[in-house]
């Protein structure tokens, strides 16, 4: 049940700040630089298993190893070094590769990614201690 409480609350915070982040932060940013490239309508199938699955990361990677230390700021930390980690992959990527690929894209995503995985990691970790 702690398990299935960790995962809930987790993918909620997260789907709930990148919504936010995406919409404000992230999609002004890529419609300057690569706005022909986005895709219209969104692909919610794509979406919908990146979130399942790299949640599913952060806790098998993070969250449940911080919960069962009772750390929730090793969630925080980890997440936020995990975050980095994957966002960055994709933005250093597509930075060597796209020509049109900003600096700006590459710092914005990969920051906002490092946030939004450390904060939804310490938040699940928080929640579920709270609730079990």
């Amino acid at each position: 049940m702690q398990l299935i409480v960790l995962y809930l609350a987790t993918l909620v915070i997260f789907l709930a700040l990148d919504v936010v982040g995406i919409s404000k932060l992230i999609r002004p940013i890529f419609e300057r630089h690569v706005g022909d490239l986005l895709a219209d309508p969104f692909r919610l199938g794509p979406a919908a298993a990146f979130y399942a699955l790299y949640i599913a990361g952060v806790l098998y990677f993070v969250s449940v190893p911080a919960l069962r230390a009772n750390a929730p700021m090793q969630a925080a930390l980890a997440g936020a070094l995990i975050g980095l980690m994957c966002y960055g992959t994709y933005e250093f990527t597509n930075f060597a590769t796209l020509r049109d690929w900003s600096w700006e894209q590459v710092i914005a995503d990969t920051l906002w990614g490092g946030f939004l995985t450390g904060f939804s990691a310490w938040a699940g970790v928080m929640v579920t201690r709270g609730l079990t």
